[in-house]
């Protein structure tokens, strides 16, 4: 950078600071786009700069900046040290430097302390001086435009915030699923419980399954009100009764129908995080995953390796001792 030397006339004034300290680092490289002198008699001391970095800061003097021309992330970076020269594309000196900062709203003023010690100077709008930070929150300010958007009826929502309704749609949907499939389930518990066939281990088996998925649909429904959603329950799906198969037996042909309800209750939950990803729903997504998904990779494995088993034992008496095996292994659990 090619070093332009210009020299600023500065009066000091008695002023109620905010004082912040900064590494003498983050002056190299600043701009100046403008210079001024006064000849007020009260100003008796200059401030020599280049545009390279600042050779001298008497402690008396002090640099004005129109602080227009910062933007907040910039002002972040002066506080936080870091180097000048990409903070400041346009830097220009106030229109009246001698005035007093509470008759000057919104000035920034670089000076040197006592110790040597660089430090940035600020005063805010109506003489109320406070330090810049980094990013600047005004609550009362940006809450306004909410405070429109609270509905007055009592029909509507409080709760919902960024939450459209195709995932409303979506997670109505998931709900009628997680009913249909704990129906069927409770089907079969009440057909391997019968007096004739008498499967006790997979009798208990399906109506842990049953109670688990209608736990699901209820923590579906929890989600859908805390969102600010509507639960709306749909028809279910009047399920089989008889679960007797002549080639595959009831045990295999029940298992294998729980592991395709698996997969599919497994697809289901897929596209609600589809829906949820296409509609930037982060929070929708991250409960499916984090909720369902897993646990759904889980299910699937333990069935399809009860799959596996019944087909290994056939129809004889290695259903039996399958069914005892899940009868003593649920109960040991």
């Amino acid at each position: 950078m090619r070093s332009d030397a210009r020299e600023f006339s500065f009066c000091s004034a008695s002023l109620s600071y905010s004082l912040s300290p900064v590494n003498s680092s983050l002056l190299q490289g600043l701009r100046i786009h403008r210079k001024f002198t006064a000849n007020s008699p009260s100003c008796s001391r200059s401030l020599r700069i280049q545009s390279s970095r600042f050779r001298s800061i008497p402690s008396s003097s002090a640099l004005i900046l129109d602080p227009m021309s910062l933007e907040a992330s910039r002002i972040s970076s002066l506080l936080k040290g870091d180097s000048g020269g990409a903070l400041f594309p346009r830097l220009s000196p106030a229109s009246s430097p001698f005035l007093p900062c509470s008759a000057k709203p919104s000035t920034v003023r670089l000076a040197r302390g006592k110790n040597g010690q660089l430090l940035v100077v600020c005063a805010s709008k109506g003489g109320s001086n406070r330090q810049l930070s980094g990013v600047v929150f005004e609550p009362f300010e940006e809450v306004k435009k909410e405070l429109d958007l609270v509905p007055a009826s009592p029909h509507l929502s409080l709760a919902r915030q960024k939450y459209c309704d195709p995932c409303e749609s979506a997670v109505n949907e998931q709900i009628n699923v997680e009913y249909n499939v704990s129906y069927v389930y409770h089907a079969m518990y009440a057909y391997f419980d019968r007096d004739n066939v008498a499967l006790k281990g997979l009798a208990k088996f399906f109506k842990e399954s049953s109670e688990e998925e209608r736990e699901h649909a209820e923590i579906l429904m929890e989600y859908q009100n805390k969102r600010g959603g509507r639960v709306k329950l749909r028809s279910i799906v009047m399920p089989l009764s008889e679960f007797d198969h002549e080639d595959k037996g009831e045990a295999l042909y029940a298992m294998e129908l729980a592991l395709c309800l698996e997969k599919l209750t497994n697809e289901k939950l897929l596209n609600l995080q589809k829906v949820a990803e296409q509609n930037h729903d982060v929070q929708l997504m991250d409960f499916i995953e984090s909720r369902f998904l897993a646990e759904q990779v889980e299910s699937i494995k333990k069935i399809s390796e009860y799959v596996a088993q019944l087909r290994r034992v056939g129809k004889g008496h290695g259903v039996w001792h399958f069914d005892q095996m899940l009868l003593h292994e649920e109960a040991a659990a």
